[in-house]
């Protein structure tokens, strides 16, 4: 939801956790239905997943993504770039949205006319509600076109996917009427919530709206470390002060809070070996400010790209994607998540990672709803538009049934 590095992921779903990236081709076949159906989900999936439908549609987004839930579960907020008149090319970056989900039975089926939030030509990533305002959003945005020279950005290899991290990027909040009052008109203009120079994005609240934690670039220590370096840090709406928590060398991004405040999760690439791991870590409160990490612990430490973690509800686990089955076909999956444990030397290898999705195509970015009964996320597995190599990709929901199973560990060895 952020920009370079030196390699990564999604060059197979072409979206990145908080992050736009560059020129998209033109539209092959704009508006077309697919002309392929859907990949039939796996059995497997039946014991977590229940009733899994794609809410966003080809025929609207050439594709949609990296999407979260509103405190009330009622709302989403996701980036998506639309498909564009016939003869013309698309928007060249995410552009950012919020929709209301449609239920039918209690069931979610789909969304309602999705309301843009961001200006023609702006690059944008990472929407986030406010926890107690509602009708509050946050988004990284440039807010005017950026300007295209000497921009670092995170590339896995050769890949065509490139995650750009614009100078002109900030962090901005908003308020959308239409969230509170249908047909209200147009949101009120985006308001910089701190001005820094450089890239600073991937940004989310705290339980309680006062704490902002996101990542910022550092262009010169990217430049001692010929690769690209990003710390992460949490802004104090009441005081204005800034906090550094992780500066780890390499980029350090895609942070939340657990759902007690107490503990972040983000993923690093301080291995500087293009691939990404999952971390969490405990928090040092002074004067109830978050100003340190206390403790740091690494959830994977392998050979694979594991992006994007998010907190179950529950602070016992967190899902991520990760490339372990390919790379062309990330998957779902859940690591516990055990403070006690991990004091006392609890590594990696020994913490069991459980795979949640096995249908075919890429499925990344995994958010829960506030109340745990539902999971969403980005995935590669609806229909195959005419022109199209693999299916676009899309936002997908399902009845999360997985309860906190996979918030505990095995005995000790």
């Amino acid at each position: 939801m952020p920009h370079l590095l030196t390699s990564v992921l999604l060059a197979t779903a072409g979206l990145g956790s908080c992050g736009p990236e560059g020129q998209p081709p033109a539209a092959p076949s704009p508006g077309a239905s697919p002309a392929q159906p859907a990949a039939t989900p796996s059995p497997a999936e039946a014991g977590l997943l229940r009733h899994a439908v794609e809410i966003t549609k080809r025929e609207r987004f050439l594709k949609a993504g990296e999407q979260y839930f509103s405190p009330d579960g009622n709302w989403i907020i996701f980036q998506a770039i639309e498909v564009p008149p016939a003869g013309q090319r698309p928007e060249t970056y995410y552009q950012m949205y919020v929709a209301r989900l449609t239920r039918e039975g209690g069931r979610v089926v789909g969304i309602e006319e999705p309301i843009r939030l961001s200006s023609p030509g702006s690059s944008n990533t990472c929407g986030w509600f406010h926890p107690r305002e509602p009708g509050v959003v946050m988004f990284g945005s440039t807010i005017v076109p950026p300007a295209m020279q000497d921009v670092p950005g995170y590339q896995r290899g050769t890949g065509r996917y490139v995650w750009q991290f614009h100078t002109e990027m900030d962090i901005h909040s908003m308020s959308v009427a239409g969230m509170l009052t249908p047909g209200a008109g147009a949101p009120d203009k985006p308001e910089l919530i701190f001005g820094r120079p450089g890239y600073d994005a991937e940004g989310s609240w705290s339980s309680d709206g006062r704490f902002v934690l996101y990542a910022a670039y550092d262009r010169a220590r990217s430049e001692k470390l010929s690769r690209n370096h990003l710390d992460i840090l949490v802004y104090d709406t009441k005081t204005g002060k800034h906090h550094a928590l992780v500066t780890a060398d390499g980029y350090n991004g895609g942070p939340f809070f657990s759902p007690d405040d107490k503990a972040i999760c983000f993923r690093s690439d301080r291995a500087g070996n293009n691939l990404l791991q999952v971390y969490v870590a405990t928090l040092r409160y002074e004067d109830g400010v978050p100003v340190a990490i206390d403790r740091e612990y690494a959830i994977t430490a392998n050979e694979h790209v594991n992006w994007a973690p998010f907190w179950h509800p529950s602070g016992k686990f967190v899902v991520y994607g990760s490339s372990e089955f390919g790379h062309q076909n990330y998957e779902v999956v859940a690591a516990p998540v055990d403070f006690e444990a991990l004091s006392k030397g609890m590594t990696p290898d020994r913490i069991p990672h459980h795979r949640i999705t096995f249908t075919e195509g890429a499925d990344l970015l995994p958010v829960f709803s506030p109340d745990g009964s539902l999971m969403m996320w980005t995935a590669q597995r609806g229909g195959l538009a005419e022109g199209e190599a693999r299916p676009s990709s899309q936002i997908w929901i399902a009845e999360w049934i997985g309860g906190d199973r996979f918030g505990s560990l095995p005995p000790p060895r």
